[in-house]
């Protein structure tokens, strides 16, 4: 198979495809990117396409998807399939941006676990009886990525233009896939992206929010192995 480059989401490293990369190891290689350097997209999606093989699949989650699906416009010849996961094609909102500006003033003075707490990780999960080990897992890496890291991606996502008319002129597999109860990414824009990319299949995960890699590891397992091997 063709190696396989995954895009880990905002204050995520390879633990957010755990589960996932595990499975697929003996069958591909996979490269886990780094998309904690620079505080725009632009140049984000640059340094990956400078760290990966000539040609290869892609996989981006959330703030990953955003970085995939610029790579797609810079250097569209070298990937031959792409997914996205609970991600947004869409620039930030105004009030989005305004948003952010305390969360980065708290990151700067210390209180980056207050941010990842308090605001972050309530918008992640689906409800369920235990979300204590995801969330556990979510903040582990928050903290050990660290506050310069969440400003840099913080600016990055406050910049990010709209990705729809590149989304319209790619001209290879896609596959989107999104948990049903994402309330940072809603469902209506994994259906907007379906929409406008002609080669796409759309797979909707049923008791799962913005993480379904670990709230449904076997679910996005077997729909992620399945696609990236037909």
């Amino acid at each position: 198979m063709t190696p396989l480059v995954m895009i880990p989401g905002m204050m995520c490293d390879e633990r957010i495809f755990a589960p996932q990369i595990e499975a697929l190891l003996d069958e591909v290689s996979v490269h886990i990117a780094d998309i904690s350097k620079h505080d725009n997209i632009i140049d984000l999606a640059a340094d990956v396409l400078s760290h990966a093989p000539p040609k290869f699949s892609l996989a981006g989650h959330s703030m990953g998807g955003i970085v995939a699906m610029e790579i797609c416009s810079q250097a569209p010849e070298r990937v031959e399939k792409l997914v996205l996961i609970d991600t947004n094609p869409k620039s930030e909102l105004e009030e989005v941006k305004a948003k952010r500006e305390p969360q980065i003033s708290d990151a700067l003075s210390g209180k980056l676990i207050n941010v990842i707490r308090d605001e972050m990780k309530p918008k992640y999960l689906a409800d369920s009886d235990n979300p204590d080990i995801i969330l556990n897992i979510c903040m582990d890496m928050a903290l050990s990525l660290g506050p310069k890291v969440f400003v840099n991606q913080s600016r990055a996502l406050q910049g990010r233009i709209d990705q729809e008319e590149a989304l319209n002129s790619l001209n290879i597999p896609v596959l989107i896939m999104c948990g049903l109860e994402d309330k940072l990414c809603p469902l209506e824009k994994h259906e907007l992206m379906h929409n406008i990319i002609s080669n796409s299949t759309l797979e909707v995960i049923e008791n799962a929010g913005h993480l379904p890699t670990l709230e449904q590891p076997e679910k996005t397992t077997e729909i992620l192995k399945t696609w990236l091997m037909n």
